[in-house]
């Protein structure tokens, strides 16, 4: 019996070249997105292996019970929370629409998505799971002359990486992994649909995303950065992390008490 994947914005990008790439390793696929033509497209395309279509709008709370349903019922190895929307805008220019949208497909789903799956691969005792960030997750201390402003973007990025690092310790000694995904600019249709231009900017392929995570998995690392070569920085950044974290008293700051 195959391994069974799921695939969230898997019509596209990085979450069609997961899909290509675990067909290829024999997993049988549950794939979700939107377009229903194109979930049909990558059905077809696979017959050695059972892929399954779901077309879902995660942004939504309907799309997302759906989908969960499905985690809570399946005997799902990986699940791959992939799906994305972009929205690269100043909190003031994001339109209470597209920051629920975009709030939805980066929070709350992966967050219920994952809760569904993961009582299962507890039970069974192997599992992971696959929360694609990027690196734009470690650009909030940046000053506003280094990149545009997106807020609500950045912030459900960071988030990824936070769940993540705090899920992959609280299932420790389970045999279930988690892993956040952190690429840097990928050639997809991402920054197409915003209609930036980015044919001149070296980008990384969502190919070689895919190569880091499953081997990220194979070495357990639970933060993969497929385009940082010294990973001594990322340890930097979580110790400095844990460091304020334990150096946190009841005793109120001197630099906040009164001259």
């Amino acid at each position: 019996m195959n391994k069974l994947a799921l695939v969230t914005g898997a019509t596209s990008g990085i979450g069609r070249a997961f899909a290509e790439r675990l067909a290829g390793l024999g997993y049988d696929l549950i794939i979700v997105g939107r377009r229903e033509e194109r979930l049909k497209e990558l059905v077809a395309a696979h017959p050695e292996v059972n892929v399954r279509g779901i077309a879902a709008d995660l942004s939504t709370d309907a799309g997302i019970d759906a989908v969960a349903q499905v985690c809570a019922t399946e005997d799902i190895t990986l699940l791959v929370n992939n799906a994305g929307v972009a929205h690269y805008m100043p909190l003031a220019d994001l339109s209470a629409e597209k920051a629920r949208e975009l709030a939805h497909v980066k929070t709350v789903a992966p967050t219920m998505l994952t809760r569904a799956v993961v009582g299962g691969m507890q039970a069974r005792g192997e599992g992971a799971i696959v929360n694609v960030a990027g690196m734009i997750a470690f650009s909030g201390p940046a000053p506003s002359s280094v990149m545009p402003r997106r807020a609500v973007y950045a912030g459900g990025l960071a988030f990824a990486v936070a769940m993540s690092q705090t899920l992959s310790a609280e299932l420790d000694g389970t045999g279930v992994r988690v892993q956040v995904l952190c690429p840097g600019v990928v050639a997809t249709e991402f920054h197409e649909r915003q209609g930036m231009d980015l044919s001149a900017v070296r980008r990384m392929s969502a190919d070689d995303v895919v190569t880091a995570s499953l081997r990220g998995l194979e070495l357990g690392e639970v933060v993969v950065a497929p385009g940082v070569e010294d990973a001594s920085l990322l340890n930097a950044i979580f110790s400095a992390e844990l460091a304020a974290f334990n150096a946190q008293s009841p005793e109120l700051a001197s630099r906040y008490r009164g001259n």
